[in-house]
C-alpha cells in the first residue's frame, strides 16, 4: 500500500497540515509507504525531503499567496509526474491549489477527501472554486471529516452522505516540565487559572470569555494567548470592564511554553462563536492533560461533539459570558466534581483523539477502499 497526503503549507502552521503530517509519521512508522505532497510558506526552500525509509516529505514552490491559500503551480507537474506511484491520493480540503493538482494530474486511482472544513470567509473564491469542489466530492471513493456532525450538516455534502465516514483528529499527550508547571501554578498562587489559546479573531469569541470574568469572583484568573488584530480591541474590553487584575493577554506563546500552561491551568476555555472553528485541536491538547473543557454549541460544529457535556467538560451556548461562568462555577463547585470531570476529560482523549487512533481509523479507511 502506497499513501499521498496532499494539501497545504510546510512548514506546518496549521491543524490541516498538522494532520497530514502526523498521518504521515504515523503510517510510516507501521512500515506503510506514506509521503507528503505540499507547497511551501515562509520561502521554504522546494525539494524531496526523506523522513525516514517509508516517507518523504515533497515540497514546491510558492510563487503567489492569496485567499488564505497558497498558487505553487509546480504541484501540478509534480503530481502528474508521482501520482500512478500510490494506490491510494488522500487528499485534505479546503485547499484549492491541490484540488486542482489532483484533476489535472490524470490519476485514476483512489482518492480519500479529509474534509476539514468548508469554505465560510472566502465567497469569491468559492464561487471561482466551486466547479472543482463539485468535481472533487463526486470524484472522491470515501469522505472523511473530522467529526460525524460536520460532515453530516455540511450543506455541500448533503447528497454524498453514502459515502461519508469521520476520522477524529489524533495527538500525542501533552508533557511539560515539572518544575515548569510548579513556577506558573507559584506566578497564580491560590488562583483558579482558566485557559485559553488561539488567534485573536472574530470566530474565537473572546470578548465573551473577558465578559465571563463578571461574573466570577476574584479567586478566578484568565490567561488568553495568541495574538491576532483584535488584541487593541480586547484589551481595550478589559480596561473598561475593569477586568484587568484577573483577565491577561499573554500575546504569542512559544511552542515549547504551551504545554506549561495547559498542564498548569485548572480549566481550559473555548468560547468560539462561528462553524468556522469545525474541531478545535486545543479541546484535545487541554483533554490530554486531564483538564475540563468548558466549550460552545456552535450550529453544524464539530466542537460540542469533541467536547462532550457532562463527561469531559460542560457545553454552553455561543455568545453567553454568564453560561461560561456559570460553568466554570459548575466544575469548580467542589473537589469530587471537578476530579469527575478531570477523569471524564482524559477517558475521552484516550478513547477518541490519540494519534494511534487517527492512524489506526485513517489505515481501516484506506483497507475498506481498496477492498483488503
Amino acid at each position: 500500500m502506497r499513501i499521498l497526503q496532499v494539501g497545504k503549507f510546510y512548514p506546518i502552521r496549521g491543524g490541516v497540515e498538522k494532520v497530514m503530517y502526523d498521518l504521515m509519521e504515523g503510517l510510516s512508522s507501521k512500515g506503510i509507504a506514506c509521503d507528503m505532497l505540499c507547497a511551501s510558506t515562509e520561502d521554504y526552500p522546494a525539494g524531496i525531503y526523506p523522513l525516514n525509509p517509508h516517507a518523504n516529505l515533497i515540497v514546491v514552490a510558492t510563487k503567489i499567496k492569496a485567499a488564505a491559500t497558497m498558487l505553487a503551480p509546480d504541484m501540478i507537474g509534480k503530481l502528474r509526474k508521482i501520482a500512478k506511484d500510490y494506490d491510494i491520493i488522500h487528499i485534505h480540503h479546503p485547499d484549492p491549489m491541490a484540488t486542482l493538482a489532483l484533476f489535472l494530474s490524470g490519476y485514476k486511482g483512489k482518492v480519500v477527501l479529509h474534509w476539514h472544513s468548508d469554505i465560510l470567509k472566502q465567497k469569491t473564491l468559492l464561487k471561482l472554486y466551486k466547479p472543482l469542489q463539485d468535481w472533487l466530492i463526486k470524484r472522491a471513493d470515501i469522505i472523511v471529516g473530522t467529526t460525524p456532525i460536520y460532515v453530516a450538516q455540511s450543506k455541500f455534502l448533503q447528497k454524498f452522505q453514502h459515502k461519508v465516514d469521520y476520522i477524529p483528529i489524533g495527538i500525542n499527550p501533552i508533557s511539560a516540565d515539572k518544575l515548569a508547571i510548579e513556577s506558573l501554578r507559584n506566578k497564580y498562587k491560590d488562583k483558579t487559572i482558566v485557559f485559553s489559546l488561539g488567534r485573536l479573531v472574530e470566530y474565537k469569541g473572546y470578548e465573551y470569555l473577558i465578559k465571563a470574568m463578571e461574573f466570577l469572583d476574584d479567586s478566578y484568573h484568565l490567561i488568553i494567548g495568541g495574538t491576532g488584530p483584535l488584541h487593541s480591541e480586547l484589551k481595550e474590553l478589559i480596561a473598561n470592564k475593569n477586568l484587568g487584575h484577573k483577565v491577561e493577554l499573554l500575546g504569542f506563546v512559544q511552542d515549547e511554553d504551551v504545554p506549561t500552561y495547559f498542564a498548569a491551568c485548572d480549566i481550559f476555555c473555548l468560547s468560539s462563536i462561528l462553524k468556522t472553528e469545525a474541531f478545535a485541536i486545543v479541546q484535545i491538547e487541554a483533554m490530554s492533560c486531564g483538564k475540563p473543557v468548558v466549550s460552545t454549541n456552535i450550529p453544524e460544529s464539530g466542537v460540542a461533539w469533541v467536547n462532550k457535556n457532562n463527561v469531559s467538560g460542560l457545553v454552553v451556548d455561543i455568545e453567553n459570558g454568564a453560561e461560561i461562568a456559570q460553568a466554570v462555577q459548575a466544575i469548580m463547585l467542589n473537589r469530587e466534581t471537578y476530579d469527575r470531570f478531570s477523569e471524564g476529560s482524559y477517558q475521552r482523549f484516550q478513547d477518541n483523539f490519540t494519534l494511534e487512533k487517527m492512524v489506526d481509523k485513517s489505515l481501516q479507511i484506506y483497507n475498506k477502499i481498496l477492498g483488503i
